[in-house]
């Protein structure tokens, strides 16, 4: 019966076509179908992993940030919006909330930025930057990226993150709390309509920040270009789960008496460091919610498939030397690991490990903005057929074990001679040149 209800679904969600149905049902099919691969994720166990070790970081890294971030609000004189704002990040955790960030506000105070002197303040900022490059990691995990910015991208952008971030986030939630304690304010509730007007509003202005906030962080964050449109779809997504699962949190998890009975004086570090990991697993859903709107080619189950034969590697290898080279010959357009797998019809991951082969040989290299852009690293004359089949034959081989450490008999030696020796015949007056 199971059986027959997911063959079913499995049909209706991969064999419906979209341009069949009306603007609606398309946008909702494409939904489920987002939903779907999201799921799939999560049931992976990975982004759980990710969330695991964020919550790790983030226990060790929560202080030092807080401290930076609050001698940067203290230098715009809006360091007094720095507890609101954690109490605010706090209330799915009730009561407890308010300890925690009191706690933490005492500890923030205790370390005094300015007399920690040049190796404290070194290792602060390490301490903050190793977290958000933590996160940068998760994020790039989620959307199949294994290229990494460079030292000096790292820093201009962590460093933006980390002192501009936090003075917008609690420049936010002072106007928000401003905005529910004005004197005007009162009076205008008193007036109808306008009292249900601004009820109205300021129970939707927290929905509307954390939007813009979540917006801003799965665009930014990532090693890669994600449309706006993207970006807001999975925020929104995730706006939902957090104000839900809050909610549900709040009710079920702090106000149980069995954590109190079992962990005693440890039941508030146990449910902060509980609801740290909820929040993560939050973020890295929108952030897959994202990378699927954006992607929706990666969405089916064979998108995933990834193992490549020796026979498709070398097709392939051949395939993107000639694109790059002909692109580059004719003064064209120059391709990203993005346009290539569109091209090809292969995920990226896949790609990624014929590129990583041409890229370690010599064959490629990256340029353009934050390195995303492939070229041949030599005149096309130089690349031969021969180098490029020899890069991706040796692809993913490491030092501790390559062919010639494998005990055999001289038969098979032989073999493998006659074999390379072929090869070499078949296409050793062939270059780069020559598929252009």
């Amino acid at each position: 019966m199971l059986n027959d209800i997911q063959k079913k679904f499995m049909a209706f969600l991969w064999q419906t076509k979209p341009d069949d149905h009306n603007w609606l049902q398309a946008h909702l099919l494409q939904a489920l179908r987002i939903f779907y691969a999201t799921l799939r994720d999560l049931s992976g166990g990975l982004p759980s992993l990710r969330a695991m070790g964020l919550v790790y970081t983030t226990l060790l890294s929560l202080v030092p940030l807080l401290a930076v971030s609050f001698s940067v609000l203290k230098g715009f004189g809006a360091h007094n919006q720095l507890e609101p704002a954690l109490i605010n990040l706090m209330e799915p955790l009730g009561e407890k909330g308010q300890q925690v960030s009191q706690q933490i506000i005492s500890f923030v105070d205790n370390m005094k930025v300015g007399v920690l002197g040049s190796l404290g303040l070194l290792l602060l900022i390490i301490t903050v930057l190793s977290l958000v490059k933590k996160i940068e990691s998760a994020f790039n995990f989620t959307w199949r990226l294994t290229i990494t910015r460079n030292i000096f991208q790292r820093f201009s952008n962590y460093l933006s993150v980390i002192l501009i971030g936090p003075l917008l986030l609690f420049t936010a939630a002072g106007i928000t709390a401003s905005f529910n304690s004005s004197t005007v304010i009162d009076r205008f509730t008193a007036i109808e309509p306008f009292g249900t007007m601004l009820l109205f509003i300021g129970e939707i202005v927290p929905y509307i920040l954390t939007i813009i906030s979540f917006t801003l962080i799965y665009i930014l964050i990532p090693n890669t270009k994600v449309r706006f449109r993207s970006a807001l779809y999975g925020a929104v997504i995730a706006t939902l789960l957090w104000k839900l699962i809050g909610a549900l949190f709040s009710a079920f998890i702090v106000d149980s008496t069995n954590y109190t009975a079992i962990y005693s004086g440890f039941a508030i570090l146990i449910i902060f460091m509980l609801w740290i990991y909820i929040s993560w697993l939050i973020v890295l859903t929108g952030a897959s919610i994202s990378y699927y709107h954006q992607n929706p080619d990666r969405i089916s189950d064979r998108s995933q498939i990834i193992r490549l034969s020796c026979r498709l590697r070398e097709k392939l290898a051949l395939t993107i030397m000639q694109l790059i080279a002909s692109s580059f010959h004719h003064h064209e357009k120059t391709w990203t690991l993005k346009t290539l797998a569109k091209k090809t019809n292969i995920s990226e991951s896949a790609l990624s490990i014929v590129l990583s082969a041409l890229l370690s040989n010599d064959l490629l290299t990256l340029t353009g903005k934050e390195n995303r852009h492939y070229l041949p690293s030599q005149s096309l004359e130089n690349i031969t057929i021969t180098m490029i089949l020899a890069a991706i034959r040796s692809a993913e081989e490491v030092p501790q074990l390559r062919p010639s450490d494998i005990d055999t008999v001289q038969q098979v030696e032989d073999i493998i001679t006659t074999l390379e020796n072929s090869i070499t015949e078949a296409v050793s007056d062939q270059t780069l040149k020559d598929m252009v």
